[in-house]
């Protein structure tokens, strides 16, 4: 069967499973529009099994916009702690904000879109899915889905390219009367079904409209050139004294990681630290960058780094973080500051090997 000459049938047959096979995600079995923006928001980037418990912690502490809204901008990325990409948390505060101010609220996919951090897809999923509009939400998921279901092997230079070529498709098949379920169930069967590598097709309930399973060349489609990995080295320093941890906080301008502290690089000195014989290398990615950090202790004594380094304070408030970029934390003030997710994670596993 064609999907396209038939479009009716393929709606109803992704329905009936989805009705029986969608995960009972929380957003999905007490719904509400707050729950929807924000598992959309978290959702980029991020596996729902990974988001599952962020999203629990984030509705107990902000359950709704205006609690959202009135929350400090640290406390909002202390609880996005570990998820990653924290323009998402702004962009999500700065809605919330903007949302409660509102005396029109939005209820188109267009009038989504004005809001901070929505872009065509997420304005598609949030009015279908929690406002009922017919509108289609084209992710990678869908572009994977559809192109497979039509064959499609064109070759494009990266992803924003193939979700406006396949948009016309998706809205083609979208059904109108259940789009928030539809779209639901396009991107559970992306997740589940069609995925990247090893797609389930003896299970699919539409591979009797796969142009490309008939043909056998799911394994390849869509065809979409990735950006080229970049190598990156960096050199960290560990310093401990007097029970606190020299870290450096990345400035609120800075284009990833705003905000947050890490370990100090070597760069971050006046002067190149001397270093000891290295505790730990690290390796974590971030977009197409596969960053490999060693940590060493220092040989340089610590006094050469006062006219640097901040004072030490008695202890460290994550709402009012110190103006200068390398400065002290007390090790029982860890928890209070918002440190980025691989870095909490080493500084933890150094400060066992202490003990």
């Amino acid at each position: 069967m064609s999907l396209l000459s038939q479009p009716e049938a393929f709606q109803q047959a992704l329905a009936d499973w989805y009705a029986s096979a969608q995960r009972p995600l929380p957003w999905r079995t007490a719904p509400s529009l707050y729950k929807t923006v924000v598992s959309e928001l978290m959702a980029q980037q991020t596996q729902i099994k990974t988001m599952l418990p962020y999203f629990d912690r984030w509705l107990k502490r902000f359950p709704d916009f205006v609690a959202l809204a009135d929350a400090p901008s640290d406390d909002v990325l202390k609880h996005w702690e570990g998820l990653g990409y924290y323009s998402r948390a702004r962009n999500l505060h700065k809605l919330a904000k903007e949302y409660v101010a509102l005396e029109t609220k939005p209820t188109t996919a267009k009038e989504w879109q004005a809001l901070p951090g929505i872009g065509p897809y997420t304005s598609a999923a949030i009015s279908s899915i929690a406002q009922n509009v017919p509108a289609a939400v084209v992710d990678g998921n869908v572009v994977r889905i559809l192109a497979r279901l039509t064959n499609d092997d064109r070759a494009f230079k990266n992803n924003g390219d193939a979700v406006k070529a396949f948009t016309p498709t998706a809205d083609t098949v979208l059904n109108h009367d259940t789009p928030g379920d539809h779209n639901q169930a396009m991107m559970e069967l992306g997740a589940t079904i069609c995925q990247k590598a090893n797609p389930l097709c003896t299970v699919c309930p539409v591979v009797q409209f796969c142009a490309a399973a008939a043909a056998g060349t799911q394994e390849g489609i869509p065809n979409i050139q990735r950006k080229a990995i970049q190598q990156v080295q960096i050199d960290r320093v560990w310093i401990v004294q007097d029970d606190k941890l020299l870290l450096h906080r990345i400035p609120d301008d800075a284009k990833q990681l705003a905000g947050q502290y890490e370990l100090p690089a070597t760069t971050h000195f006046d002067e190149t630290p001397k270093l000891g014989k290295a505790l730990a290398t690290k390796s974590r990615g971030i977009t197409n960058k596969r960053i490999k950090e060693t940590i060493y202790p220092l040989k340089s004594p610590i006094s050469a780094l006062k006219s640097q380094v901040s004072p030490l304070p008695s202890q460290v408030s994550a709402l009012k973080p110190p103006p200068s970029q390398l400065h002290w934390i007390a090790l029982d003030q860890l928890d209070i500051i918002t440190l980025s997710g691989p870095h909490r994670r080493w500084t933890k596993e150094l400060l066992k090997q202490r003990l």
